[in-house]
């Protein structure tokens, strides 16, 4: 069973181009480190009320270590069937795919299968392949399912890709999207680059998965030059693990930005808010401590919020690191006018239901 883009629901196809807020869904465990299915339900509930174009599900965020506990068709299974219950409107589905090419393979076979529209495809394990390998791999997966292209940052497992991968990649006609996520403004510039290198800006939607730099990715226009013509790009969505969380608060800053974008009016107002959600991140993901509680903070925030009980990870040893507590207690009195506390006191127990 394989899929091509140009079968995608018209509406699904126009929302990832134009640019949505896409949350890596997290994944609720209970205390004896088991799937809790009624609070996994709750938070596919939570992200499409919050006003959520998609979902990013069995990616980094929901815990790679799913695959080896047999839950990863299972929650990807719960999340598509909770978001078709619940959603009054078409989401993008956008499926976490990992492992060399067979696994990748079958598990984007099973995302298809599920109905999710693409695949976000991790390179991690590909860690030491040459550059015809890695492209080869993609070119494979791709002919199962639409492809985002996927530069995870190398301190969670990433490996560092070329401007000229990018370039090869983007012209794969399966990819649909990239989310650029080095952690690194050089790097995110080899990613553009090499989609306009392609020509392949118009067929490709780019998304920051840059949790440092969430606003700014989203407010740059990059103009590079092209056959002596300039071209211009813009980063036109978020696909982020931030996002997994205050995702209300998320949707209603990105109709914002995309305000100020239309209307060419960037004021300081703006800027000073960018600064504000790269302090959040800060917090949230770890930055202290090289990330190691990214996952521990986002279940943090949940839990204060009661739609987690705890904040168990698949690894029992992943936790919060020291002080981070307080760090997420500090940016949570900070900025409350980021957050969606509310929003979800109003709406907790329905979700829970």
């Amino acid at each position: 069973m394989a899929l091509n883009w140009t079968n995608w629901p018209r509406e699904v196809l126009e929302t990832f181009r134009r640019g949505t807020v896409i949350p890596a869904h997290l994944l609720a465990l209970d205390s004896h480190w088991q799937l809790d299915v009624r609070r996994q339900r709750a938070l596919t509930r939570y992200y499409v009320d919050a006003g959520a174009g998609g979902m990013a599900v069995g990616v980094h965020s929901t815990q790679f270590a799913i695959r080896d506990r047999g839950l990863y068709e299972p929650v990807l299974k719960l999340a598509a069937e909770a978001a078709a219950e619940w959603a009054n409107r078409p989401l993008v589905l956008i499926a976490g795919l990992a492992g060399q090419t067979v696994q990748a393979r079958r598990e984007a076979e099973t995302a298809v299968g599920l109905g999710y529209h693409a695949g976000l495809l991790s390179l991690a394990a590909m860690k030491g392949a040459s550059e015809d390998e890695l492209i080869a791999h993609c070119r494979a997966v791709a002919e199962v399912v639409p492809l985002v292209g996927f530069y995870l940052q190398p301190a969670v497992g990433g490996i560092l890709l070329s401007r000229n991968f990018w370039r090869r990649f983007a012209e794969i006609e399966q990819v649909i999207g990239i989310k650029v996520a080095p952690f690194n403004r050089y790097r995110t510039l080899d990613v553009i680059e090499g989609v306009v290198a392609a020509r392949a800006e118009d067929r490709i939607a780019l998304y920051t998965g840059n949790d440092d730099a969430i606003v700014i990715d989203l407010l740059c226009p990059y103009v590079l030059r092209r056959d002596d013509k300039h071209v211009t790009v813009r980063i036109v969505g978020g696909l982020l693990g931030h996002w997994s969380v205050w995702t209300r608060g998320a949707v209603t800053l990105f109709a914002r930005i995309k305000r100020a974008v239309e209307a060419e009016l960037i004021d300081d107002d703006l800027l000073e808010v960018a600064a504000k959600v790269t302090d959040c991140n800060a917090a949230f993901f770890d930055v202290e401590h090289d990330f190691r509680g990214c996952i521990a903070g986002c279940h943090e925030v949940l839990r204060r919020q009661g739609l987690l009980e705890g904040i168990w990870c698949l690894d029992p040893k992943e936790g919060l690191s020291s002080g981070q507590a307080e760090a997420i207690e500090r940016v949570m009195r900070l900025y409350p006018e980021l957050g969606d506390d509310s929003f979800v006191a109003e709406n907790r127990e329905r979700w829970l239901s």
